[in-house]
This record gives C-alpha cells, structure tokens and sequence, in this order.
C-alpha cells in the first residue's frame, strides 16, 4: 500500500533570502521527489509549498530548520494543506 499525499505551506523566518535558500530547497525537495514551490516574500522571508509520500514531506520539513550552508533559520511555521493535482515539479517561484 502506498503512502498517502500530502502537502505542507510553510513560512521560514531568519537570514533566508541572498544566501541560495530557495535553490537548495528546490535541490532538496527534487531529491525527496517532491513538487512544489518556493519563493521570496517582501518581509524577508521564504514561502514553500511541497507535496508527495507523507514520509518525504517529512523529511523536508525536517529540514528546512538547517536550510542552505549561509542562511541562519529563526523559526518555521507550517500547516498540512490540501494537495494540488496536475504538479510535476519543484520550482523556484517569483
């Protein structure tokens, strides 16, 4: 039996944007075989939305916490949210 689906938002708070986050978790998540998106907010912080096998999400909520080698994560606030049909891919949002 396969896992079930599932998708996480989530908001990343901390030094996140100038410091290759959204590429690193876009590398991440394509590892994980995740899709999604990633991008950066006007407040300074990073946005994500990734959906797959529930233990995948998992690891990459995991994850996120640690982020790229520069950038210094504060917080993460996530929520599971209803997953999306019809995405292929993880991608780097603008």
């Amino acid at each position: 039996m396969s896992e079930q689906i599932k998708r996480m938002y989530a908001t990343v708070h901390g030094r996140v944007q100038g410091v290759f986050f959204r590429e690193t978790t876009r590398q991440e998540a394509q590892k994980l075989g995740l899709t999604g998106w990633v991008r950066n907010v006007a407040n300074g912080t990073v946005e994500t939305e990734f959906q797959g096998e529930e233990g995948k999400v998992k690891q990459l909520l995991e994850w996120l916490p640690q982020g790229s080698s520069m950038s210094q994560v504060t917080r993460v606030e996530s929520r599971e949210i209803d997953p999306v049909s019809g995405e292929f891919e993880f991608e780097i949002s603008w």
